[in-house]
C-alpha cells in the first residue's frame, strides 16, 4: 500500500476530474459504495475458484461474525446498490461510474498495490451491440483526453452460457494431453478454470497452448452476430483495435464481449484498463434478468504513464512578501481577500527575511510576487512582479483584488 503524497495528488485529481467530464457526455452518473460488502457477494458474482477469491480478498469475521470483505473489483458492488435500492424499478438502464480504492492481497508489481484505485464504468440495461462500441469509444475519448496514446485495444468474445460449455469441454480435453509442460498453478486449475491457463502469462504455459482452440471459433449464431455487430460499430466510430483469440477475463461473470487497453510501457502486465459484458450477473445476485457491460480503469498505471505536462499545477498565483509587522497584517488582510475570490494566495507565516520570503515564492512556483513593507503601506502602491521573466508593473493596494480577480 502507498501513500499518495500532495506533490502528486494534482495528477490524480486530474485524472478524476478528465473521468468526470467525459463519463458525463456520455450520460454517465457517478456512485459511491462502500469499501466493505459481505463476502458472500463476491463469491458468488466474481468466482469461487478465481485467483481474487482463492487468494487475494481481505476478509474477516466482524464482531457478530459475519464475513466481510474490503471490495476487490467494483462492478459487484454496483450490482448489488442496484438491487437492494431497486434502481432498475425506476429506470432499467443505468449508465453509472465510480472511482474509489480496491483491495488485493496479490504480490507487488510496477503499478500495482494491495490498496489500488480504479475508475470504473458500468452500463446496465441494454443489450445491443451498439452500447458496446460506446463504451469502448468513450475509454478510447477518455484516453485520449488525458494524452496518453501509447495503449491499444484488444477484443474477444468469451461467447455464452448456451455455446462457451461446449468450447470448455473441447479446451479441457485439449489441456489434458498437455499437462507436463504447464506451470503447477495451470495444472491444478484446468479444470475448474481452463480458460485461464490460456491468460497464463508464464513462457511453458503460452508455448504449451499456442494451438488451443479459440473460443470465437465455437460462438452459437446470437454470439457470433453480437460480436461482429460491435466490429462493425467500432468500425463505423473509426475505433483502432485488434481481435485477441487468447484474451480471456479473471471474473467468472464476463460474457461475449471482452476487452482489455494495453501497453508496452508497464511491463509484463500490460493492461492498464479491462472489461466485458456481464449478462447474468445481476440475476445471479437475486436481481432482475439485466444485462450489463462495464471497464475499469487502474489509477495508479495512468499516473505512471501521464505526460505530466498535461496537468496544470496548483502554484499561488500571488505570492505576498511582507516586511514589518503591520506589514504582515496587511498582507494577511489581502491574502484571505483574494483566496476568498478564488484566487490562489499565499504568504509567509515565520517572520523570514526577504531573501528566503522570495526563495519560498520560487519554490511553490508563484506566478507573481508582491513585496509590501513601510514604504508600500504609505503610498499605498506597490510592485507586482512577474516570476517568469522578473518584469515588474506597480499597482495600487486597493486595487489589487480587481487585478487577479
Amino acid at each position: 500500500m502507498n501513500d499518495v503524497l500532495p506533490d502528486a495528488v494534482g495528477v490524480w485529481q486530474f485524472l478524476e476530474r478528465s473521468a468526470r467530464e467525459v463519463f458525463g457526455t456520455y450520460g454517465f452518473a457517478e456512485i459511491r459504495t462502500p469499501v466493505l460488502e459481505k463476502t458472500e457477494l463476491f463469491c458468488r458474482s466474481i468466482g469461487e475458484t478465481t485467483d481474487i477469491v482463492e487468494k487475494e480478498m481481505y476478509t474477516f469475521a466482524d464482531k457478530s461474525g459475519n464475513s466481510m470483505t474490503l471490495r476487490p473489483e467494483g462492478t459487484a458492488p454496483v450490482m448489488r446498490s442496484i438491487i437492494q435500492n431497486r434502481l432498475a424499478a425506476q429506470d432499467p438502464v443505468a449508465k453509472l461510474f465510480y472511482i474509489g480504492p480496491m483491495f488485493r492481497y496479490e504480490r507487488p508489481q510496477k503499478g500495482r498495490y494491495r490498496q489500488f484505485y480504479q475508475i470504473g464504468v458500468e452500463a446496465i440495461g441494454v443489450e445491443d451491440p451498439k452500447i458496446d462500441a460506446q463504451i469502448l469509444m468513450m475509454l478510447h475519448h477518455f484516453f485520449n483526453r488525458i494524452g496518453i496514446n501509447a495503449v491499444s485495444l484488444e477484443i474477444n468474445s468469451l461467447g455464452c452460457p448456451a455455446c462457451r460449455p461446449d468450447y470448455r469441454r473441447q479446451l479441457i480435453q485439449y489441456l489434458e494431453q498437455r499437462l507436463e509442460p504447464l506451470c503447477s498453478e495451470c495444472q491444478r486449475r484446468y479444470q475448474t478454470n481452463p480458460l485461464r491457463v490460456l491468460d497464463c502469462k508464464v513462457e511453458s504455459c503460452r508455448a504449451a497452448t499456442t494451438d488451443a482452440p479459440a473460443v470465437v471459433e465455437h460462438l452459437c449464431g446470437e454470439c457470433d452476430q453480437h460480436f461482429s455487430q460491435v466490429r462493425h460499430y467500432l468500425d463505423l466510430l473509426k475505433v483502432p483495435y485488434t481481435v485477441n483469440v487468447r484474451m480471456v477475463r479473471g471474473l467468472d461473470y464476463y460474457v461475449r464481449t471482452t476487452f482489455e487497453l494495453v501497453t508496452d510501457q508497464l511491463g509484463s502486465q500490460n493492461a492498464v484498463a479491462a472489461g466485458g459484458r456481464y449478462d447474468g450477473l445481476i440475476e445471479s445476485l437475486g436481481g432482475p434478468a439485466l444485462p450489463g457491460i462495464g471497464f475499469a480503469i487502474g489509477l495508479e498505471r495512468l499516473v505512471l504513464m501521464l505526460d505530466q505536462d498535461v496537468v496544470s499545477t496548483a502554484a499561488p498565483e500571488l505570492f505576498i512578501a511582507a516586511l514589518g509587522d503591520a506589514a504582515v497584517e496587511q498582507a494577511f488582510i489581502l491574502m484571505s481577500q483574494l483566496q476568498v475570490q478564488g484566487v490562489r494566495a499565499d504568504m509567509d507565516f515565520q517572520g523570514k527575511s526577504l531573501k528566503a520570503q522570495m526563495r519560498r515564492a520560487d519554490k511553490l512556483g508563484a506566478v507573481h510576487t508582491l513585496i509590501i513593507g513601510d514604504d508600500e503601506l504609505r503610498s499605498g502602491q506597490a510592485q507586482l512582479k512577474k516570476m517568469a521573466d522578473g518584469s515588474q508593473t506597480s499597482v495600487r493596494l486597493d486595487a489589487l483584488l480587481d487585478l487577479l480577480t
